[in-house]
């Protein structure tokens, strides 16, 4: 479980492909407080810590995960939001994150607005009961309120600090990010789909 409030950013540093999985080798601040079989959330997708070596850390994606991430078009040198997962007891800043990516968005739209910048995205629309207005969602990890919410897309405005500490600075139109939508909404929905059949 995480919080969608990044630690910190990594870099992609080896990308190998092993059969249908790939293992990406991560160059990051943290590693050294990193163990094996620990979870990290990269760009919202929880994955496990396998190996460590200096200041690099190794997970591997498996197919499943590729499919609905942007994971398959990390290259060497890709930033990355990274982070831990959440201990009991600390606060709670963003919302609950599983880490369990539900699908990807394409930016349609960035604009600078004198100290802050407005992202507009694209989603499909079979997603739509699940994105409200001023509700949370997950965008490459980070813990975000949407607004403008249409069937199919929605806006988000990002603070200095969070596009300073993110890889929202890398963002530009028609980028492909991870998209989780909140777990409450899931089970909510799930439940009306239940009650209907």
């Amino acid at each position: 479980m995480f919080t969608g409030i990044i630690e910190t950013m990594g870099t992609i540093k080896k990308v190998l492909r092993s059969g249908s999985n790939i293992d990406f080798w991560v160059e990051c601040s943290i590693t050294p407080e990193l163990r094996v079989d620990q979870s990290v959330a990269h760009n919202g997708v929880c994955l496990t810590v396998v190996e460590i070596a200096g200041n690099e850390y190794r997970v591997t994606a498996v197919d499943e995960t590729l499919r609905k991430t942007n994971l398959g078009h990390w290259t060497e040198g890709t930033m990355v939001n990274i982070e831990r997962s959440l201990k009991v007891g600390d606060r709670l800043d963003g919302h609950f994150v599983q880490g369990h990516v539900d699908s990807t968005a394409i930016c349609t739209e960035r604009k600078e607005l004198e100290g802050s910048w407005l992202f507009s995205f694209r989603f499909p629309a079979q997603f739509a009961g699940l994105v409200i207005e001023k509700g949370s969602i997950c965008i490459n990890g980070v813990s975000l309120t949407v607004f403008n919410v249409m069937k199919d897309s929605f806006t988000v405005t990002i603070i200095p600090y969070t596009y300073t500490h993110t890889n929202f600075q890398h963002i530009d139109k028609d980028t492909e990010v991870n998209i989780e939508f909140d777990v409450f909404g899931k089970y909510m929905l799930r439940q009306k789909e239940i009650n209907t059949d």
